[in-house]
């Protein structure tokens, strides 16, 4: 008998979201069933407001299978509003319903006229403007002064309100031009840190929703705000740079409560705020933060403190239209780490190994101290060959040191900074009398709060702790935006993330993170359509570029505008999400736009328009193949033996001409695809037939007759053979190139960020699986395996980042470009990729001659979890070419979804529901053995 469940229940992606601002919000649900090879054949949806069960939209029965990102369509949802959603469906098994499955949504302050709050500015000396660029960066110029002398404190806001009724539901909505911590009645509203986030606050600033239901009381009450510099105001980015968007730092806020008797109380901020100065001295999301204990007002954001000495703020007359709600997953502690070794002593400062490198911060327990004590925590990723402190990241305002000064509590003290976070494994503390206990100190780990999607283990202990590397770079820079490294630059670089987006996906639930992203992305594009290489953009970084020089000048770049596609159809291709796409499609168009104008505009400087004849005018006139760019940037065999200043140049010059066109072609082509998703027919058709004139004009100007390229690295190789640039008569020739280069380098790669993520899959596409293998499994640097070999617990920026000696360079130890990998691993060494939207049919295709003897891995798909675990038996060799030997594959497909199981070329079509177990000669030469049982 079918017994059919719906669970998984999400509102744009989330789950139970608070504070949405979809007025008609999307819903997801799963099917779970006993019955193998059922569908969901129909569905009933309904909306209600959570207060009065009044339903505002009710689909009625549909005889559909979509179960992902199904539309609301009833009236404009109202703001501030809790709702009720709950969903039954009719399995293709039963013509009985499912029992119903309920969850619960809130909007957020959706319209302008939903808002009676004011900025409120504090009293302040106004942020010291830094201007540097990276000239100064490489030339060693530092600011002047302590930070002490060159910062300035923290604020105090708060406002006091009484209320006569008790309080049935209140919302506290909230941010700041700065980053803020926001207390009712002397309690934190919530457990997340770094509020507001990273957003381009000149065009959008996210908004907090706080259910603050349980701290409000009949009588006096108190909103209390701490307010630092945060992003806003501090020093950011690769310079250092600070009051990028301002030298003033705000907070705005409003709290919406309603009472039992049904009456409605809003306290905004207003001219009632009063503000004084925070304990602490400074407070930078880079250098680091000081806070004097002794500073500390007890019951500052409580009620009944006597605040007649606090000062008035200064009520900001402005206009609320680029407030909005926050999207997705907010900052919180998502997991603390307890030191492996402490060492050192008092006069060297004691020495905290947490074994991993993170992005946090630390927080300490100290005993009794005298009053006015220092302690110091300095922070660090790797250590000298020696085991000595070693500063691996080193540039203009990048101290990444907290400072604590003590009160002399008699019960001791703890102190965790509050507004900064570092990028570190190994802390230095100065000032304590003796060594903390391992119990008194903890690495607390921040990060976007990213629900987990998938796992991915091996025989190889090295494979998983390459996975496991890559799974810590993406947690420590998906923090608020995607970021290169939490430490040095923090800046959401477009070309790092289009890279490393479908391994991200696998990883973690990554849609509504990355939606938020995309959509500061959209705000900073440039009214030209050019879309800027990180994202967010600050008005001191557009100055910068129109004043700066070479790569300094760089604004848009081909494989980082590209983003804009490119990072859409992995959300759509992994998470069934048409909505970004129809969401980002005119910002494409944009983009496609100025690609064709700036092709036509111009011609590359190494030839000659006088000589060129008619047919080799017209396809430069077609090719986006002029201007600075970075080009297959950090390619390895162009940094080698050069200062960095130097060396960083080279990729882009041997590769920048090549790489534009390529990138225009790529993105031609998936915005074709994109259209036809969209219903958008006559796009589709205009943009594949734009790609096929470009693919003529770009073989004929930069491929030869032999498949070779005019520069002969891999990348460039790479990038043609992956975007299917070669013509198929000479695409053998220049595979068979591709991998000559690649064995004359030692099987070794020499890609850069560009054509990195494809080098294994085209090996592998192209008869060179063995080759990719060798690639895979390379000890040598550059490789992924080296950098496991050398300790590493993150993917680094460099390849060579310490030396066969254990030396390491001043360079980032935690970026998670070259972690691509991590999704070739899953695809296919696992062997699950998606072969329509959201896994809805996916291909399951394992390796056996991986090296490995046993692989499990995991996705959690929109419709389920997809499983696998297969396992050769000993005595099969990893080429699984031993006749005795055997493969066992275990695959789970979840319902409503359809797996192709493709063994040794031989496909089958597996309905969903199933858990199959194969066991079969290695080479997989039948199907006998086939079980198959439902579902857990």
């Amino acid at each position: 008998m079918d017994r059919h469940i719906c669970d998984g229940l999400r509102v744009e992606h989330l789950e139970a979201p608070l504070g949405l601002g979809a007025e008609r919000p999307r819903f997801s649900w799963r099917m779970e069933t006993n019955d193998v090879g059922s569908w969901q054949a129909g569905y009933e949806l309904e909306v209600a407001e959570a207060e009065t069960g009044s339903v505002v939209w009710a689909s009625g029965q549909r005889n559909e299978s979509d179960s992902v990102l199904v539309a609301y369509e009833g009236a404009a949802l109202r703001s501030n509003t809790a709702y009720t959603w709950r969903v039954r469906t009719w399995s293709s098994a039963s013509a009985a319903p499912s029992e119903w499955a309920s969850s619960r949504f809130e909007t957020g302050l959706m319209r302008r006229s939903d808002w009676s709050a004011h900025w409120v500015e504090p009293e302040q000396v106004p942020a010291g403007v830094e201007r540097w660029t990276m000239v100064d960066w490489i030339a060693g110029r530092r600011p002047e002064g302590e930070p002490a002398q060159r910062l300035r404190p923290t604020r105090l806001l708060r406002q006091s309100f009484d209320l006569a009724l008790p309080v049935l539901r209140a919302r506290l909505y909230a941010t700041a031009r700065g980053i803020y911590e926001a207390h009712v009645n002397g309690r934190a509203a919530d457990d997340q840190v770094l509020a507001p986030g990273f957003d381009s606050y000149a065009h959008r600033t996210s908004v907090q929703c706080y259910d603050v239901t349980g701290l409000l009381r009949t009588g006096p009450n108190a909103l209390g705000f701490a307010l630092a510099d945060g992003w806003w105001a501090g020093r950011i980015g690769l310079t250092g740079s600070s009051a990028q968007w301002g030298a003033r730092i705000a907070a705005l806020w409003q709290l919406e409560i309603e009472h039992v008797d049904g009456s409605h109380t809003t306290v905004a901020s207003d001219a009632t705020v009063r503000s004084t100065r925070g304990p602490h001295d400074y407070a930078d999301l880079f250098v680091g933060e000081r806070l004097d204990r002794r500073a500390v007002i007890d019951g500052w954001n409580e009620p009944g403190l006597d605040d007649s000495r606090w000062r008035p703020v200064r009520v900001l007359d402005e206009d609320l239209e680029n407030l909005t709600p926050f999207h997705g997953e907010p900052v919180r502690r998502v997991l603390e780490l307890a030191p492996v070794r402490i060492s050192g002593d008092v006069d060297s400062g004691f020495l905290v190994d947490f074994g991993q490198v993170v992005a946090g911060r630390v927080r300490l327990t100290m005993p009794q101290l005298a009053p006015g004590t220092t302690v110091t925590i300095e922070h660090t990723e790797a250590l000298a060959a020696d085991g000595s402190w070693f500063v691996n990241i080193d540039g203009i305002n990048k101290e990444q040191t907290d400072v604590y000064v003590a009160a002399g509590l008699a019960g001791g003290e703890r102190y965790e900074p509050s507004f900064t976070f570092h990028g570190f494994r190994y802390a230095r503390v100065h000032g304590l009398p003796a060594a903390p206990s391992p119990a008194d100190i903890r690495a607390v780990v921040l990060s976007s709060d990213l629900e987990p999607a998938g796992d991915f283990t091996t025989s190889d202990e090295r494979l998983n702790r390459l996975h496991r590397n890559t799974v810590w770079s993406q947690r420590g820079n998906f923090l608020s935006i995607p970021t290169d490294c939490p430490q040095r630059e923090r800046a959401g670089w477009s070309g790092d993330i289009q890279v490393f987006a479908p391994a991200a996906a696998n990883n973690a639930n990554v849609a509504a993170f990355l939606t938020r992203w995309l959509r500061n992305l959209r705000a900073d594009q440039l009214p030209d359509g050019a879309v800027p290489i990180y994202s967010p953009r600050s008005p001191f970084d557009a100055d910068q570029a129109a004043t700066g020089e070479g790569l300094g000048a760089i604004v848009a770049a081909p494989g980082w505008g590209d983003a804009i596609a490119i990072v859409p159809w992995v959300l759509y291709e992994r998470y069934a999400d048409a909505g970004v796409l129809a969401e980002n499609y005119d910002a494409m168009l944009a983009w496609i736009d100025h690609q064709a104008r700036t092709a036509a505009a111009g011609i590359p400087a190494r030839l000659d328009r006088g000589s060129m004849d008619a047919r080799t005018r017209e396809n430069h006139s077609l090719l986006f193949n002029t201007g600075e760019n970075f080009g297959d940037w950090l390619t390895p065999s162009t940094l080698r033996g050069r200062p960095l200043h130097e060396a960083i140049g080279i990729a882009p010059r041997l590769t920048g001409e090549i790489v534009g066109p390529m990138f225009q072609i790529r993105t031609l082509d998936l915005v074709s695809r994109i259209a036809a998703v969209l219903g958008r027919d006559d796009d589709a058709a205009r943009f594949s037939g734009r790609a096929r004139r470009l693919r003529q004009a770009f073989a004929e100007e930069y491929i030869t007759e032999d498949g070779r390229l005019g520069c002969d690295l891999q990348g460039p190789h790479v990038l043609a053979l992956a975007f299917d640039l070669v013509p198929e008569d000479r695409r053998a020739l220049a595979a068979a190139h591709l991998a000559h280069l690649v064995r004359a380098n030692g099987d070794r790669l020499d890609t850069g960020f560009l054509s990195v993520p494809h080098l294994l899959d085209v090996l592998q596409d192209t008869g060179y699986g063995d080759l990719a293998q060798r690639v895979l499994w390379q000890s040598e640097e550059p490789s992924w395996l080296y950098e496991v070999d050398q300790g590493a617990t993150t993917i680094w920026e460099s390849w060579d980042a310490v030396a066969p000696d254990g030396t390491p360079r001043a360079v980032s130890m935690n970026h998670y470009a070259f972690g691509c990998v991590d999704d070739w691993l899953y695809r296919r060494v696992a062997g699950i990729s998606p072969l329509s939207a959201g896994y809805r049919e996916f291909l399951v295709e394992p390796d056996f001659t991986s090296g490995l003897s046993h692989v499990q891995a995991s996705i959690n798909s929109p419709y389920g979890r997809i499983e696998i675990a297969w396992t050769l038996a000993e005595g099969t060799t990893n080429e699984g070419t031993a006749d005795e030997g055997t493969a066992t594959v275990e695959l789970t497909v979840p319902p409503n979804t359809r797996a192709t199981l493709r063994l040794d070329g031989v496909e089958e079509t597996l309905p969903n529901g199933f858990h199959v177990r194969r066991t079969n000669p290695a080479r997989i030469a039948s199907h006998a053995g086939l079980r198959a049982h439902p579902a857990p």
